[in-house]
């Protein structure tokens, strides 16, 4: 992250304290970051017409998160959470449009689920991970967690312990356990 910790969980705090000129200088010390993550998790998409730009993903979180009746965010590194989730939501929402009858049937992109080596079949409908993470989440909320910044962010292994500020052999660990458990998931 470009910025300090600190100064961004100041920012945060100001913002949600109702001062909108915290928003305004929050914006451009997080903006590279998340776009970077943006960009890393659309990383060989097509340049089609309808195509999903990094910077239009990142205006669109900056417009979910702007736009919530009351979001809590405690950190910066809760703020890169809330944004890899809403990341998250937002690409499963348009494969869910794009896997509708009359915009492409069963169409899917294969790069997503070849993404981070996720032991997803080629045939997943982006719908049915969701689910599965959701079922994870209920069992163990840090290794949904670890799916998101992983699957969904594109973080490496040390970027999620830095968010998560665990261990990164914990990261490790949990990064196992969680692809082992999606994999039996989807595989049912």
């Amino acid at each position: 992250m470009s910025a300090s910790n600190d100064e961004v969980t100041r920012l945060i705090q100001s913002w949600q304290s109702g001062d909108p000129e915290a928003l305004e200088r929050l914006l451009p010390l997080v903006y590279a970051d998340l776009r970077a993550m943006a960009a890393y998790r659309l990383a060989g998409e097509e340049n089609g017409p309808g195509t999903l730009q990094p910077t239009a993903l990142v205006h669109d979180v900056f417009l979910r998160m702007a736009g919530a009746e009351r979001l809590d965010i405690a950190s910066s590194a809760h703020l890169f959470h809330v944004a890899g989730r809403i990341m998250r939501n937002i690409l499963v929402d348009r494969a869910r449009q794009a896997g509708a009858g009359k915009r492409g049937g069963e169409w899917q992109r294969v790069d997503l689920i070849e993404a981070m080596g996720l032991p997803i079949p080629e045939n997943t409908r982006l719908g049915l991970l969701d689910s599965a993470i959701e079922g994870l989440e209920k069992i163990d909320p840090r290794l949904a967690r670890i799916v998101e910044l992983r699957y969904f962010v594109g973080l490496s292994v040390p970027q999620v312990a830095a968010v998560l500020e665990v261990d990164e052999r914990t990261v490790y660990r949990d990064w196992a356990l969680a692809k082992s458990w999606l994999q039996r998931e989807l595989e049912a």
